[in-house]
C-alpha cells in the first residue's frame, strides 16, 4: 500500500507515494538521489546515514518517510552555498565542508557528510564549543579511517570561521 507524503528536502518540496514502511534513508538515495546520505550498518550504530530533521540529527536508516512528511529535512547537498573561501575549494562549501579540507578530516569520506550535518547542528546551537562538547555531539558517528583528532580540529576550525562571518545557522 503506498501513501501521498509531501518531503521539504534541502528547501525543494517533493511529492510522492511511498509505502508505509519506506525508510527515509531509501527515499533519499533511491527517489530522490541525494547518494550523499550513507547507508552504513542499517541498525542504527554507525550514524552514516544521518541527515537533519528540522535542525536535529536523525538516523534515516531507522525513520520511515511517512514520519517526517511536511517537515524540513537537510542532507549533506543542501548545506552549501555560503560561498567558501578555501583556495581551489569548489565556490559555495559550507565552512564546515572547507574546515574538513583544510585539517584533512576527510580521508575515506565515508563518514563525512554524517560528521559534518551532526557538527552543523551542534554548532547552530552552540557557536562556541569546547572540545569535550564536540566529542559528545559527535560520539554517535563511527569514523574507521581519522581517529577524530582532525574532525575535531576541523569543527572547531569551522566554528571559528562561523563565528567571524557571523552566521552560525548558513546553509
Amino acid at each position: 500500500m503506498s501513501v501521498p507524503i509531501r518531503l521539504v528536502v534541502n528547501g525543494r518540496e517533493h511529492r510522492l507515494e511511498v509505502k508505509a514502511n519506506e525508510l527515509l534513508l531509501n527515499v533519499l538515495r533511491e527517489r530522490l538521489q541525494l547518494t550523499g546520505t550513507k547507508y552504513g550498518c542499517g541498525l542504527g550504530e554507525c550514524s552514516a546515514c544521518t541527515v537533519l530533521l528540522d535542525g536535529r540529527p536523525i538516523l534515516s536508516c531507522q525513520t520511515l518517510a511517512v514520519s517526517v512528511a511536511g517537515r524540513s529535512i537537510i542532507t549533506i547537498e543542501g548545506i552549501a552555498g555560503s560561498g567558501g573561501t578555501t583556495p581551489g575549494a569548489p565556490l559555495g562549501l559550507h565552512p564546515l565542508q572547507e574546515a574538513f579540507l583544510e585539517e584533512g578530516a576527510v580521508q575515506c569520506g565515508y563518514c563525512t557528510p554524517a560528521m559534518i550535518l551532526t557538527a552543523k547542528a551542534l554548532l547552530d546551537r552552540n557557536p562556541e564549543p569546547s572540545t569535550d562538547d564536540i566529542r559528545q555531539a559527535l560520539r554517535g558517528n563511527l569514523c574507521r579511517c581519522t581517529g577524530y583528532v582532525s574532525i575535531v580540529k576541523a569543527v572547531k576550525s569551522a566554528a571559528r570561521k562561523m563565528r567571524e562571518r557571523g552566521s552560525c545557522s548558513e546553509g
